[in-house]
Protein backbone atom coordinates (compact mmCIF):
# COMPACT_ATOMS: atom_id res chain seq x y z
CA UNK A 1 0.00 0.00 0.00
CA UNK A 2 1.32 3.42 -0.97
CA UNK A 3 0.88 5.73 2.07
CA UNK A 4 1.00 8.77 -0.22
CA UNK A 5 -1.77 7.59 -2.52
CA UNK A 6 -4.38 10.17 -3.43
CA UNK A 7 -8.04 9.92 -2.49
CA UNK A 8 -8.79 9.24 -6.16
CA UNK A 9 -6.33 6.31 -6.23
CA UNK A 10 -7.66 4.88 -2.97
CA UNK A 11 -11.25 5.10 -4.21
CA UNK A 12 -10.33 2.94 -7.20
CA UNK A 13 -8.74 0.34 -4.92
CA UNK A 14 -11.82 0.31 -2.69
CA UNK A 15 -14.20 0.04 -5.65
CA UNK A 16 -12.20 -2.86 -7.10
CA UNK A 17 -12.23 -4.47 -3.63
CA UNK A 18 -8.45 -4.62 -3.60
CA UNK A 19 -8.72 -3.25 -0.07
CA UNK A 20 -11.57 -2.73 2.41
CA UNK A 21 -12.34 0.35 4.46
CA UNK A 22 -11.29 -1.47 7.63
CA UNK A 23 -8.01 -2.58 6.10
CA UNK A 24 -7.32 0.93 4.88
CA UNK A 25 -8.08 2.44 8.27
CA UNK A 26 -5.92 -0.18 10.01
CA UNK A 27 -3.07 0.63 7.62
CA UNK A 28 -3.15 4.33 8.50
CA UNK A 29 -3.69 3.61 12.20
CA UNK A 30 -0.48 1.55 12.15
CA UNK A 31 1.37 4.41 10.45
CA UNK A 32 0.12 6.87 13.06
CA UNK A 33 1.30 4.55 15.82
CA UNK A 34 4.73 4.22 14.17
CA UNK A 35 5.46 7.79 13.10
CA UNK A 36 3.33 10.09 15.25
CA UNK A 37 5.56 9.92 18.36
CA UNK A 38 8.23 11.75 16.35
CA UNK A 39 5.82 14.33 14.95
CA UNK A 40 3.10 14.88 17.58
CA UNK A 41 0.60 15.54 14.79
CA UNK A 42 -2.27 13.34 16.02
CA UNK A 43 -3.74 13.80 19.50
CA UNK A 44 -6.05 10.78 19.40
CA UNK A 45 -6.83 7.89 17.09
CA UNK A 46 -10.26 6.32 17.53
CA UNK A 47 -9.92 2.54 17.93
CA UNK A 48 -13.58 1.56 18.35
CA UNK A 49 -15.69 -0.02 15.62
CA UNK A 50 -18.24 2.82 15.75
CA UNK A 51 -16.13 4.81 13.28
CA UNK A 52 -17.42 2.48 10.55
CA UNK A 53 -21.11 2.99 11.40
CA UNK A 54 -21.68 5.61 8.69
CA UNK A 55 -19.49 4.12 5.96
CA UNK A 56 -21.41 3.65 2.72
CA UNK A 57 -20.28 2.28 -0.59
CA UNK A 58 -21.68 5.05 -2.74
CA UNK A 59 -20.51 8.38 -1.28
CA UNK A 60 -17.77 10.57 -2.74
CA UNK A 61 -15.44 9.57 0.11
CA UNK A 62 -16.70 6.04 0.81
CA UNK A 63 -14.17 4.18 2.95
CA UNK A 64 -11.56 6.96 2.92
CA UNK A 65 -10.01 7.71 6.34
CA UNK A 66 -9.74 11.31 7.55
CA UNK A 67 -8.51 13.22 10.59
CA UNK A 68 -10.10 16.43 11.87
CA UNK A 69 -8.56 19.38 13.66
CA UNK A 70 -9.19 19.34 17.40
CA UNK A 71 -11.68 22.22 17.40
CA UNK A 72 -14.18 20.52 15.10
CA UNK A 73 -16.75 18.82 17.33
CA UNK A 74 -17.14 15.05 17.08
CA UNK A 75 -19.94 13.55 19.14
CA UNK A 76 -18.81 11.84 22.35
CA UNK A 77 -15.16 12.64 21.60
CA UNK A 78 -12.82 15.04 23.38
CA UNK A 79 -12.70 18.38 21.56
CA UNK A 80 -10.07 20.43 23.37
CA UNK A 81 -9.12 23.10 20.78
CA UNK A 82 -5.52 22.37 21.78
CA UNK A 83 -6.17 23.92 25.20
CA UNK A 84 -6.00 22.78 28.81
CA UNK A 85 -9.21 24.65 29.56
CA UNK A 86 -11.16 22.13 27.42
CA UNK A 87 -9.01 19.09 28.21
CA UNK A 88 -11.99 17.16 29.60
CA UNK A 89 -14.69 18.47 27.24
CA UNK A 90 -16.58 15.84 25.23
CA UNK A 91 -18.68 17.21 22.40
CA UNK A 92 -22.37 16.33 22.58
CA UNK A 93 -22.93 16.58 18.82
CA UNK A 94 -21.12 16.47 15.48
CA UNK A 95 -20.13 19.57 13.58
CA UNK A 96 -21.97 19.85 10.26
CA UNK A 97 -18.73 19.22 8.34
CA UNK A 98 -18.26 15.94 10.25
CA UNK A 99 -21.82 14.93 9.39
CA UNK A 100 -21.15 15.70 5.73
CA UNK A 101 -17.97 13.63 5.74
CA UNK A 102 -19.84 10.74 7.29
CA UNK A 103 -22.72 11.12 4.82
CA UNK A 104 -20.12 10.83 2.05
CA UNK A 105 -18.83 7.59 3.60
CA UNK A 106 -15.58 8.88 5.06
CA UNK A 107 -14.09 7.18 8.13
CA UNK A 108 -13.34 9.89 10.70
CA UNK A 109 -10.62 8.21 12.71
CA UNK A 110 -9.13 10.84 15.01
CA UNK A 111 -8.26 14.41 15.89
CA UNK A 112 -5.14 16.41 15.15
CA UNK A 113 -2.92 18.72 17.16
CA UNK A 114 -3.21 22.48 16.70
CA UNK A 115 -2.20 25.84 18.08
CA UNK A 116 -4.44 26.57 21.07
CA UNK A 117 -7.83 27.92 19.93
CA UNK A 118 -6.27 28.22 16.43
CA UNK A 119 -4.10 31.12 17.63
CA UNK A 120 -0.67 30.57 16.16
CA UNK A 121 1.31 30.22 12.95
CA UNK A 122 3.74 27.48 13.87
CA UNK A 123 2.14 24.60 15.79
CA UNK A 124 4.13 25.60 18.89
CA UNK A 125 1.20 26.98 20.90
CA UNK A 126 -0.61 23.71 21.64
CA UNK A 127 -1.11 22.76 25.28
CA UNK A 128 -0.18 19.21 24.20
CA UNK A 129 3.27 19.90 22.77
CA UNK A 130 4.42 21.30 19.44
CA UNK A 131 4.07 19.53 16.12
CA UNK A 132 7.11 18.94 13.90
CA UNK A 133 7.43 19.28 10.13
CA UNK A 134 7.94 15.88 8.42
CA UNK A 135 10.22 17.53 5.85
CA UNK A 136 12.60 18.60 8.63
CA UNK A 137 11.67 17.78 12.22
CA UNK A 138 13.75 20.70 13.52
CA UNK A 139 11.28 23.06 11.78
CA UNK A 140 7.66 24.01 12.25
CA UNK A 141 4.91 22.64 9.98
CA UNK A 142 3.03 25.93 10.12
CA UNK A 143 -0.11 26.63 12.07
CA UNK A 144 -2.61 26.68 13.42
CA UNK A 145 -3.67 23.54 11.51
CA UNK A 146 -0.26 22.05 12.25
CA UNK A 147 -1.26 18.48 13.05
CA UNK A 148 -3.59 18.15 10.06
CA UNK A 149 -0.88 19.27 7.62
CA UNK A 150 1.93 17.23 9.20
CA UNK A 151 -0.25 14.09 9.24
CA UNK A 152 -1.10 14.36 5.54
CA UNK A 153 2.49 15.25 4.59
CA UNK A 154 3.90 12.21 6.42
CA UNK A 155 1.38 9.84 4.87
CA UNK A 156 -0.43 9.21 8.16
CA UNK A 157 -3.79 9.99 6.52
CA UNK A 158 -4.98 10.68 2.93
CA UNK A 159 -6.53 14.04 3.85
CA UNK A 160 -7.49 16.12 6.86
CA UNK A 161 -9.70 19.00 7.90
CA UNK A 162 -8.20 22.19 9.23
CA UNK A 163 -9.59 25.63 9.89
CA UNK A 164 -8.33 29.02 8.82
CA UNK A 165 -8.82 32.52 10.15
CA UNK A 166 -5.84 34.24 8.52
CA UNK A 167 -3.62 31.61 6.91
CA UNK A 168 -3.93 28.64 9.24
CA UNK A 169 -4.40 26.16 6.39
CA UNK A 170 -2.58 27.75 3.48
CA UNK A 171 0.58 28.41 5.50
CA UNK A 172 0.90 24.79 6.73
CA UNK A 173 0.03 23.60 3.21
CA UNK A 174 2.91 25.69 1.82
CA UNK A 175 5.30 24.52 4.56
CA UNK A 176 4.37 20.85 4.02
CA UNK A 177 4.03 20.64 0.19
CA UNK A 178 0.26 20.25 0.25
CA UNK A 179 -2.87 21.86 -1.18
CA UNK A 180 -5.02 24.03 1.10
CA UNK A 181 -8.17 26.03 0.38
CA UNK A 182 -9.63 28.97 2.26
CA UNK A 183 -13.18 28.99 0.84
CA UNK A 184 -15.53 31.90 0.34
CA UNK A 185 -16.80 32.85 3.79
CA UNK A 186 -20.02 30.90 4.36
CA UNK A 187 -19.32 28.13 1.85
CA UNK A 188 -18.43 25.56 4.53
CA UNK A 189 -20.55 25.45 7.67
CA UNK A 190 -19.09 26.67 10.97
CA UNK A 191 -21.72 24.91 13.07
CA UNK A 192 -19.93 22.82 15.69
CA UNK A 193 -16.56 24.48 15.14
CA UNK A 194 -15.08 26.16 18.22
CA UNK A 195 -14.71 29.84 17.35
CA UNK A 196 -11.61 32.00 17.29
CA UNK A 197 -12.78 34.99 15.21
CA UNK A 198 -16.25 34.32 13.86
CA UNK A 199 -16.15 36.74 10.92
CA UNK A 200 -13.09 34.98 9.46
CA UNK A 201 -13.18 31.33 10.59
CA UNK A 202 -13.75 28.69 7.92
CA UNK A 203 -13.28 24.91 7.74
CA UNK A 204 -10.74 23.98 5.07
CA UNK A 205 -9.57 20.76 3.37
CA UNK A 206 -5.87 19.83 3.35
CA UNK A 207 -4.92 17.32 0.64
CA UNK A 208 -2.03 16.10 -1.48
CA UNK A 209 -3.35 17.42 -4.78
CA UNK A 210 -5.90 19.77 -6.30
CA UNK A 211 -8.39 17.13 -7.46
CA UNK A 212 -8.65 15.67 -3.95
CA UNK A 213 -9.14 19.14 -2.50
CA UNK A 214 -11.92 19.91 -4.97
CA UNK A 215 -13.57 16.59 -4.13
CA UNK A 216 -13.55 17.25 -0.38
CA UNK A 217 -14.82 20.80 -0.87
CA UNK A 218 -17.65 19.39 -2.99
CA UNK A 219 -18.66 17.27 0.01
CA UNK A 220 -18.34 20.09 2.57
CA UNK A 221 -20.06 22.86 0.61
CA UNK A 222 -23.71 23.79 0.71
CA UNK A 223 -26.18 25.69 2.83
CA UNK A 224 -26.53 24.78 6.50
CA UNK A 225 -29.59 26.19 8.33
CA UNK A 226 -27.73 25.70 11.62
CA UNK A 227 -25.17 28.34 10.59
CA UNK A 228 -26.60 31.83 10.14
CA UNK A 229 -23.60 32.84 8.00
CA UNK A 230 -23.99 29.89 5.61
CA UNK A 231 -24.50 30.86 1.96
CA UNK A 232 -27.82 29.96 0.31
CA UNK A 233 -26.64 28.08 -2.78
CA UNK A 234 -27.02 24.83 -4.65
CA UNK A 235 -24.18 22.31 -4.19
CA UNK A 236 -21.50 22.24 -6.88
CA UNK A 237 -19.15 19.54 -8.13
CA UNK A 238 -15.78 21.29 -8.12
CA UNK A 239 -14.06 18.35 -9.86
CA UNK A 240 -16.05 18.39 -13.10
CA UNK A 241 -14.03 21.04 -14.99
CA UNK A 242 -10.54 19.88 -14.04
CA UNK A 243 -9.16 19.20 -17.51
CA UNK A 244 -5.63 20.57 -17.19
CA UNK A 245 -6.37 23.64 -19.31
CA UNK A 246 -6.75 27.30 -18.47
CA UNK A 247 -9.94 29.09 -19.55
CA UNK A 248 -9.74 31.03 -22.80
CA UNK A 249 -8.58 34.65 -22.51
CA UNK A 250 -7.50 34.03 -18.94
CA UNK A 251 -5.73 36.94 -17.20
CA UNK A 252 -3.78 36.48 -13.99
CA UNK A 253 -2.90 39.43 -11.77
CA UNK A 254 0.39 39.36 -9.86
CA UNK A 255 -0.01 41.22 -6.58
CA UNK A 256 2.76 43.79 -6.97
CA UNK A 257 2.98 44.54 -3.25
CA UNK A 258 3.65 40.86 -2.47
CA UNK A 259 6.46 40.15 -4.93
CA UNK A 260 8.22 43.45 -4.20
CA UNK A 261 8.25 42.88 -0.44
CA UNK A 262 11.65 43.12 1.27
CA UNK A 263 10.76 40.12 3.41
CA UNK A 264 10.29 37.72 0.48
CA UNK A 265 12.86 34.90 0.54
CA UNK A 266 14.90 34.91 -2.72
CA UNK A 267 14.31 31.18 -3.24
CA UNK A 268 10.56 31.66 -2.96
CA UNK A 269 10.75 34.59 -5.40
CA UNK A 270 12.56 32.38 -7.93
CA UNK A 271 10.06 29.53 -7.48
CA UNK A 272 7.24 32.04 -7.93
CA UNK A 273 8.81 33.43 -11.11
CA UNK A 274 9.20 29.89 -12.46
CA UNK A 275 5.53 29.24 -11.71
CA UNK A 276 4.52 32.38 -13.62
CA UNK A 277 6.58 31.20 -16.61
CA UNK A 278 4.73 27.89 -16.50
CA UNK A 279 1.37 29.63 -16.34
CA UNK A 280 2.34 31.77 -19.33
CA UNK A 281 3.14 28.58 -21.27
CA UNK A 282 -0.35 27.38 -20.42
CA UNK A 283 -1.76 30.54 -21.99
CA UNK A 284 -2.19 32.92 -19.08
CA UNK A 285 -1.94 36.66 -19.70
CA UNK A 286 -0.07 38.37 -16.88
CA UNK A 287 -0.79 41.76 -15.38
CA UNK A 288 0.68 43.45 -12.31
CA UNK A 289 -1.91 44.66 -9.82
CA UNK A 290 -1.39 47.27 -7.14
CA UNK A 291 -3.46 46.95 -3.95
CA UNK A 292 -2.45 50.08 -2.03
CA UNK A 293 -4.02 49.19 1.32
CA UNK A 294 -2.73 45.59 1.35
CA UNK A 295 0.05 46.74 3.68
CA UNK A 296 -2.58 47.50 6.33
CA UNK A 297 -4.26 44.09 6.17
CA UNK A 298 -2.12 42.62 8.94
CA UNK A 299 -3.04 45.46 11.30
CA UNK A 300 -6.73 45.15 10.41
CA UNK A 301 -6.62 41.39 10.95
CA UNK A 302 -4.71 41.83 14.21
CA UNK A 303 -7.31 44.19 15.66
CA UNK A 304 -10.54 42.59 14.44
CA UNK A 305 -9.66 38.97 15.20
CA UNK A 306 -8.39 39.73 18.67
CA UNK A 307 -11.52 41.70 19.47
CA UNK A 308 -13.66 38.76 18.36
CA UNK A 309 -11.43 36.29 20.21
CA UNK A 310 -11.83 38.21 23.47
CA UNK A 311 -15.60 38.03 23.03
CA UNK A 312 -15.73 34.37 21.96
CA UNK A 313 -13.40 33.10 24.67
CA UNK A 314 -15.24 34.90 27.48
CA UNK A 315 -17.47 31.81 27.76
CA UNK A 316 -14.61 29.64 29.07
CA UNK A 317 -14.72 30.42 32.76
CA UNK A 318 -15.17 27.05 34.46
CA UNK A 319 -18.90 27.34 35.12
CA UNK A 320 -20.57 25.09 32.52
CA UNK A 321 -17.94 22.85 30.91
CA UNK A 322 -14.24 22.26 30.61
CA UNK A 323 -11.61 22.76 33.29
CA UNK A 324 -12.55 24.35 36.61
CA UNK A 325 -9.94 25.58 39.08
CA UNK A 326 -9.93 23.91 42.49
CA UNK A 327 -9.28 25.28 45.97
CA UNK A 328 -10.59 28.73 45.18
CA UNK A 329 -12.00 31.31 47.61
CA UNK A 330 -15.14 32.38 45.77
CA UNK A 331 -16.81 32.63 42.37
CA UNK A 332 -14.67 35.50 41.14
CA UNK A 333 -11.51 33.69 42.20
CA UNK A 334 -12.75 30.61 40.36
CA UNK A 335 -13.22 32.62 37.14
CA UNK A 336 -9.79 34.23 37.37
CA UNK A 337 -7.87 31.11 38.39
CA UNK A 338 -9.60 28.88 35.83
CA UNK A 339 -8.68 31.22 32.98
CA UNK A 340 -5.18 31.80 34.33
CA UNK A 341 -4.48 28.06 34.55
CA UNK A 342 -6.46 27.02 31.48
CA UNK A 343 -5.24 29.42 28.78
CA UNK A 344 -1.75 29.50 27.29
CA UNK A 345 0.44 32.57 26.79
CA UNK A 346 -0.56 33.35 23.18
CA UNK A 347 -4.28 33.05 23.93
CA UNK A 348 -3.96 35.36 26.95
CA UNK A 349 -2.02 37.85 24.84
CA UNK A 350 -4.77 37.96 22.22
CA UNK A 351 -7.59 38.19 24.77
CA UNK A 352 -5.90 41.12 26.49
CA UNK A 353 -5.30 42.86 23.16
CA UNK A 354 -8.91 42.26 22.14
CA UNK A 355 -10.28 43.65 25.37
CA UNK A 356 -8.07 46.71 24.98
CA UNK A 357 -9.19 47.57 21.43
CA UNK A 358 -12.84 47.16 22.46
CA UNK A 359 -12.54 49.17 25.66
CA UNK A 360 -14.08 52.59 26.23
CA UNK A 361 -12.01 55.28 24.59
CA UNK A 362 -10.21 52.85 22.28
CA UNK A 363 -12.94 51.21 20.22
CA UNK A 364 -13.21 54.03 17.67
CA UNK A 365 -9.44 54.49 17.45
CA UNK A 366 -8.80 50.80 16.81
CA UNK A 367 -11.72 48.46 16.14
CA UNK A 368 -14.05 50.81 14.26
CA UNK A 369 -11.17 52.21 12.21
CA UNK A 370 -9.99 48.68 11.35
CA UNK A 371 -13.48 47.86 10.07
CA UNK A 372 -13.39 50.93 7.81
CA UNK A 373 -9.97 49.99 6.41
CA UNK A 374 -11.26 46.45 5.82
CA UNK A 375 -13.95 47.95 3.58
CA UNK A 376 -11.25 49.84 1.66
CA UNK A 377 -9.25 46.65 1.12
CA UNK A 378 -12.41 44.88 -0.06
CA UNK A 379 -13.07 47.65 -2.57
CA UNK A 380 -9.52 47.43 -3.92
CA UNK A 381 -9.77 43.66 -4.40
CA UNK A 382 -13.14 44.04 -6.13
CA UNK A 383 -11.67 46.69 -8.43
CA UNK A 384 -8.74 44.43 -9.32
CA UNK A 385 -11.08 41.62 -10.41
CA UNK A 386 -12.54 43.94 -13.06
CA UNK A 387 -9.29 43.61 -15.04
CA UNK A 388 -8.05 40.12 -14.06
CA UNK A 389 -9.76 36.78 -13.48
CA UNK A 390 -7.63 35.75 -10.49
CA UNK A 391 -4.77 37.13 -8.44
CA UNK A 392 -1.58 35.26 -7.57
CA UNK A 393 1.21 35.63 -5.02
CA UNK A 394 3.59 33.49 -2.97
CA UNK A 395 1.62 31.87 -0.15
CA UNK A 396 4.13 32.71 2.58
CA UNK A 397 7.23 34.94 2.23
CA UNK A 398 9.49 32.65 4.28
CA UNK A 399 10.64 29.04 4.31
CA UNK A 400 9.56 26.84 7.25
CA UNK A 401 11.46 28.25 10.22
CA UNK A 402 13.19 26.50 13.08
CA UNK A 403 11.18 25.43 16.11
CA UNK A 404 11.65 28.11 18.76
CA UNK A 405 13.14 30.64 16.32
CA UNK A 406 10.50 33.27 17.08
CA UNK A 407 9.64 32.24 20.63
CA UNK A 408 10.55 35.70 21.92
CA UNK A 409 9.42 37.62 18.85
CA UNK A 410 5.72 36.99 18.13
CA UNK A 411 5.39 40.17 16.04
CA UNK A 412 7.76 38.84 13.38
CA UNK A 413 5.69 35.67 13.18
CA UNK A 414 2.48 37.71 12.85
CA UNK A 415 3.99 39.72 9.97
CA UNK A 416 4.67 36.51 8.00
CA UNK A 417 0.89 36.26 7.48
CA UNK A 418 0.88 39.35 5.23
CA UNK A 419 -0.07 37.43 2.07
CA UNK A 420 -2.79 35.29 3.65
CA UNK A 421 -4.80 37.59 5.91
CA UNK A 422 -6.16 40.06 3.33
CA UNK A 423 -8.62 37.72 1.62
CA UNK A 424 -9.71 36.28 4.98
CA UNK A 425 -10.77 39.64 6.38
CA UNK A 426 -12.92 40.26 3.28
CA UNK A 427 -14.20 36.67 2.99
CA UNK A 428 -12.87 35.76 -0.47
CA UNK A 429 -11.32 32.40 -1.43
CA UNK A 430 -7.69 31.45 -1.99
CA UNK A 431 -5.99 28.18 -2.86
CA UNK A 432 -2.36 27.31 -2.06
CA UNK A 433 -0.49 24.69 -4.11
CA UNK A 434 3.13 23.46 -4.05
CA UNK A 435 5.59 25.30 -6.32
CA UNK A 436 8.88 23.57 -5.55
CA UNK A 437 11.51 22.78 -2.94
CA UNK A 438 14.30 25.04 -1.71
CA UNK A 439 17.98 24.06 -1.87
CA UNK A 440 17.51 22.78 1.71
CA UNK A 441 14.68 20.54 0.51
CA UNK A 442 11.95 22.66 2.13
CA UNK A 443 8.53 23.14 0.50
CA UNK A 444 7.33 26.42 -1.00
CA UNK A 445 3.83 27.44 -2.05
CA UNK A 446 2.03 29.66 -4.52
CA UNK A 447 -1.55 30.85 -4.01
CA UNK A 448 -4.36 31.84 -6.34
CA UNK A 449 -6.92 34.33 -5.01
CA UNK A 450 -10.35 34.94 -6.48
CA UNK A 451 -13.55 36.94 -5.99
CA UNK A 452 -16.42 35.51 -3.94
CA UNK A 453 -17.60 32.05 -5.01
CA UNK A 454 -14.81 31.58 -7.56
CA UNK A 455 -13.76 28.17 -6.19
CA UNK A 456 -14.57 26.45 -9.49
CA UNK A 457 -12.16 28.74 -11.36
CA UNK A 458 -9.51 28.52 -8.63
CA UNK A 459 -9.49 24.73 -8.82
CA UNK A 460 -9.42 24.73 -12.63
CA UNK A 461 -6.43 27.06 -12.83
CA UNK A 462 -4.54 25.44 -9.95
CA UNK A 463 -5.11 21.99 -11.44
CA UNK A 464 -3.75 23.10 -14.81
CA UNK A 465 -0.63 24.48 -13.11
CA UNK A 466 -0.23 21.43 -10.88
CA UNK A 467 -0.48 18.99 -13.78
CA UNK A 468 2.26 20.85 -15.66
CA UNK A 469 4.72 20.26 -12.79
CA UNK A 470 5.66 17.39 -10.48
CA UNK A 471 5.94 19.38 -7.25
CA UNK A 472 2.88 17.78 -5.66
CA UNK A 473 4.27 14.27 -6.19
CA UNK A 474 7.19 14.81 -3.83
CA UNK A 475 6.99 13.75 -0.21
CA UNK A 476 9.36 13.79 2.79
CA UNK A 477 11.94 11.04 3.21
CA UNK A 478 11.88 8.51 6.06
CA UNK A 479 8.11 7.97 5.85
CA UNK A 480 7.90 5.39 3.05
Amino acid sequence: MNPFASIKELKIKLEKKEVSAKELTSFYAARIKKYNPGLNAVLETFEDESIFNDVSGSGHLAGIPVLAKDLICQKNRITSAGSKILSNYKATYNATVIERLKDAGAVVMGRTNMDEFAMGASGEESAYGHTKNPWDITRVPGGSSSGSAAAVAAGLIPFALGTETGGSVRQPAAFCNLVGLYPTYGLHSRFGVIAFASSNDQVCPITRNVYDNALVSTVLSGHDPKDSTSIQMNPKDYTKNLDGKLPENFTLGIIKDAVESDGLDPQIRKAFDDAIKELKKLGAKIKYIDIPHLKYSNAVYFIITRAEAASNLARYDGTLYGKRAENVKDLVDMYITTRQEGFGTEVKRRILTGNYVLSAGHRDAYYDKACRVRDMIRAEFEESFKSVNLLVSPTIPTLPFKIGEFADDPITMYLADLYTVANCIIGTPALSVPCGLSKEGLPMGIQFLGPRLSEELLYKVAYAYEQSTNHHLKHPKNYD
